[in-house]
């Protein structure tokens, strides 16, 4: 689980990797959810927001004029 301080420090690129990173993360547990299950169904959830403070970060900086 991120915390969106951590990511502010992160530059562009790096934040593209993480969302890279976090949507086969995603990706990952929903596949393992149908085959065997979760023992943290949360895992998904928390996945989701982080993907969701990247994504936001990422169009913060575009707005900027960062990219």
């Amino acid at each position: 689980d991120m915390k969106a301080k951590d990511l502010k420090k992160l530059g562009l690129q790096d934040l593209i990797k993480k969302e890279e990173e976090l949507r086969r993360e995603l990706l990952r547990l929903r596949f393992k959810k149908k085959v065997e299950g979760l023992p943290n169904p949360m895992q998904i959830r928390n996945t989701r927001r982080d993907l969701a403070r990247v994504l936001t970060l990422i169009r913060e900086k575009e707005l900027r004029g960062e990219a």
